[in-house]
């Protein structure tokens, strides 16, 4: 179904940031493999897993067409041979703002495919706020 191949992880992943930008469907989503078990979770939002879900909220998400940048940093890149893991800081500015939004933690899982390397997982919620006083803030313990 994809003819677009991405020979890196990297490749994948500057794809799917232009496709963002762009509210670009097609481009989106020839960068999600095709298999069903994708998984998609944007902040505050629920679990999408498959195809028809991850397209559907995409399609909602580009409806209003582009307004937005992202910038990306603080990228760590853990990369085997069939398998890469992106965590960045997703920065963004949305058109008519004043300011930037806080910036967003994405994780994005690559697949090495027979049609190249494919995004599995995409995972985004808020960054904590740094310390007030600069210094890193203890981890919060769950269980």
């Amino acid at each position: 179904m994809s003819a677009k191949i991405f020979p890196t992880a990297q490749d994948a992943e500057n794809a799917f940031y232009e496709a963002l930008e762009r509210c670009d469907l097609d481009a989106m989503m020839a960068v999600w493999s095709e298999d069903d078990e994708i998984v998609c979770v944007h902040p505050a939002g629920q679990r999408l897993v498959g195809q028809e879900q991850v397209r559907e909220v995409w399609r909602q998400m580009f409806a209003a067409g582009p307004n937005m940048r992202v910038q990306i940093t603080q990228q760590v890149v853990v990369a085997g041979m069939m398998l890469a893991v992106h965590s960045a800081h997703e920065n963004i500015t949305v058109a008519g703002e004043q300011r930037p939004r806080a910036p967003m933690v994405a994780t994005n899982v690559y697949l090495r495919t027979a049609a190249g390397w494919r995004m599995i997982v995409h995972h985004a919620s808020p960054a904590q706020a740094p310390a007030a006083d600069g210094a890193a803030a203890e981890p919060k313990i769950l269980h």
